[in-house]
């Protein structure tokens, strides 16, 4: 099978409409999409709900309402890194559907857990569905979609990665306060046998014949070492990074890491390609990737828990006042997508990252009485500026992929983002604590003589996340720099092989 021959647009004409005459890249982008949307709009909605989780366990403690979201970051640990060996073993198919299966029917187990310890163990059956889905969902996107038209699913992938984060806590929070925590849950249920029957249907099966036997050194220490960086940066954000337990794991994270490397290194065919990082232009888009990722999800963090915190919005009104921030980036897609094969990612890079730094900069201006209108504003022109990242980082990290290696390589970027999410979170969560803390000793004398609901007080506390805040801008300054080594000549002869004309001619 060629990239040509997988690339062309096959219709079905059955008796089903549309769904029928659908080609088999919309086919796999619109299965993919719904996946990609439960599956990262769980995250949000699971943060939302955890106080009203917690009171009906009758467990207010942080360390073990974490487990509700440790579970399901340690089974992304683990099946990660194996999912693109799994995708061409079996079939990328067969793991997709098996992945979506699982996290819809993790999901209704999910929302009838009667126990917090029940509830941690479904979400890490739900991880396992998880950790599978976005890696071997993106593996199959790509391969629909031949060198120079990946900008095109590089817009497709913005969909959910900017809506579901968006929308969560909107829907999260009118779910937990109408209906109840579970329902955040069975929301997933009607998506995912939809999705999971389409996919029967029309998705068509992909497998790397000359996949290698299994690596279950690398599946062990792959799993082991992801899994405790990803359990020390989340136990960072509520005990600190001086905690023995922190520092013990991270540093046991780093040391298997690196045993994980020098055995992968040996290996003629390992669990993890981590040879594809000799190849210059996905090693910088990678490396570009770990500093965006930090300040985009960052911020996405940072914004709710302000807005709730300190402004007093509810979930729903927060998420009403970052949701634009959803619009700009899918309105400038549609103009980055065609400015890609003609421009190159370099370029678009480091212009849209510099552009978005500067416009959160502006945040150190605003106060605890700003208008929401001005956050709104500038979360727009974030958005904006975002769809010069998003798209061509994406595209360009597969560009110069061989097509067999396209599942090897989207599970290590998939391992990469995660990784990078969580880190940057964590340190600015770190950042923002030590804030808190200034900030709650210096306003004992204001609320004895003000009250403690003052507009002096607020802006005391509103003034803690303007550090994190600078460092969400910093994050997408080093990307930018980053971004200059990302090789255009060798993208956009991918691109525009033999001189021939561009995609978007």
């Amino acid at each position: 099978m060629t990239e040509t021959q997988t690339a062309e647009r096959r219709h079905y004409r059955g008796p089903f409409g549309f769904l029928g005459n659908m080609s088999d890249r919309s086919a796999v982008a619109t299965i993919f999409v719904v996946a990609m949307f439960m599956d990262i709009m769980d995250g949000t909605i699971v943060n939302t709900a955890l106080p009203a989780i917690g009171k009906e366990f009758g467990s207010t403690s942080p360390s073990k309402l974490a487990w509700v979201v440790l579970g399901y970051l340690l089974s992304l640990a683990i099946w990660i890194p194996a999912s693109g060996w799994l995708g061409d073993k079996f079939g990328t198919k067969r793991i997709f559907l098996f992945a979506l299966f699982t996290f819809t029917a993790a999901s209704v187990l999910c929302g009838q857990a009667h126990s917090l310890a029940e509830l941690s163990l479904f979400r890490f059956l739900q991880g396992i569905g998880g950790g599978m889905m976005t890696p071997v969902g993106t593996a199959m996107l790509f391969r629909e979609f031949p060198p120079a038209e990946r900008a095109k699913a590089s817009a497709i992938l913005v969909v959910p990665t900017l809506m579901a984060p968006a929308l969560g806590p909107v829907l999260g929070g009118y779910l937990t306060d109408g209906l109840g925590w579970r329902w955040i849950f069975y929301v997933n249920v009607p998506f995912g046998i939809v999705a999971f029957a389409f996919g029967v249907w029309r998705l068509k099966e992909y497998a790397h014949h000359a996949t290698s036997k299994f690596d279950p050194a690398g599946f062990v220490l792959s799993g082991a070492a992801l899994g405790s960086i990803l359990y020390a940066l989340n136990q960072a954000e509520l005990i600190g990074w001086t905690s023995p337990r922190v520092l013990g794991f991270l540093i046991t994270g780093v040391i298997l890491g690196i045993v994980l490397v020098i055995v992968e290194e040996r290996l003629h065919d390992p669990l993890l390609a981590l040879r594809l990082f000799k190849e210059s232009v996905f090693r910088a888009t990678n490396i570009t990737s770990i500093f965006a990722t930090a300040s985009f999800f960052g911020l996405v963090l940072l914004m709710p828990l302000m807005l709730q915190t300190v402004r007093g919005l509810s979930a729903a009104q927060s998420g009403l006042t970052t949701f634009p921030q959803a619009l700009g980036v899918i309105l400038m897609s549609q103009i980055v997508r065609h400015l890609y094969p003609k421009v190159g990612p370099r370029r678009l890079l480091m212009g849209g990252l510099t552009i978005a730094g500067l416009v959160m900069l502006t945040l150190l201006w605003t106060s605890a009485s700003t208008n929401l209108w001005d956050y709104r504003i500038v979360l727009f022109a974030r958005g904006m500026c975002w769809a010069f990242v998003f798209i061509p980082l994406q595209a360009a990290a597969f560009a110069t992929i061989p097509f067999a290696d396209t599942g090897r390589a989207s599970a290590l970027f998939s391992t990469q983002r995660q990784v990078a999410s969580s880190l940057g979170i964590a340190v600015l969560i770190s950042i923002l604590a030590a804030q808190v803390t200034t900030a709650k000793a210096t306003v004992g004398p204001i609320i004895s003589s003000a009250g403690p609901k003052s507009l002096a007080v607020q802006n005391h506390f509103y003034d803690a996340y303007k550090a994190p805040f600078f460092w969400c801008a910093a994050f997408a300054f080093m990307a930018a720099i980053a971004a200059w080594w990302i090789d255009d000549h060798k993208v956009l002869a991918v691109l525009k092989p033999a001189g021939g004309p561009s995609a978007a001619d």
